[in-house]
């Protein structure tokens, strides 16, 4: 991958609804296709495949055994509230 930021060409085969919405959509903002494309793909990665990175990372905490109980963490959360609570309720 070059180390500037110049645009690498990719090319995908979509079905021609996604493409005629995707025309509609450029032709509505008045921008063109590989505009539209390009903040599609930057949402989807920042949303579905953030959370598929996540779960990888979950997983991999997990295999080298980096976990918490969960009736520790429970223990852990309900003296929090209890905690607040008391601060809340002045005593």
């Amino acid at each position: 991958m070059p180390d500037d930021n110049s645009p690498i060409p990719v090319s995908v085969r979509l079905p021609p609804e996604v493409i005629d919405g995707l025309d509609k959509v450029a032709a509505a903002l008045d921008r063109p296709r590989s505009w539209v494309i390009l903040r599609a793909l930057r949402q989807y990665l920042a949303d579905e495949g953030r959370e598929v990175l996540d779960v990888q990372a979950g997983i991999a905490q997990l295999e080298r055994g980096e976990i918490v109980d969960f009736d520790e963490a429970m223990k852990d959360f309900e003296a929090i509230v209890v905690r607040a609570e008391a601060k809340g309720s002045g005593t």
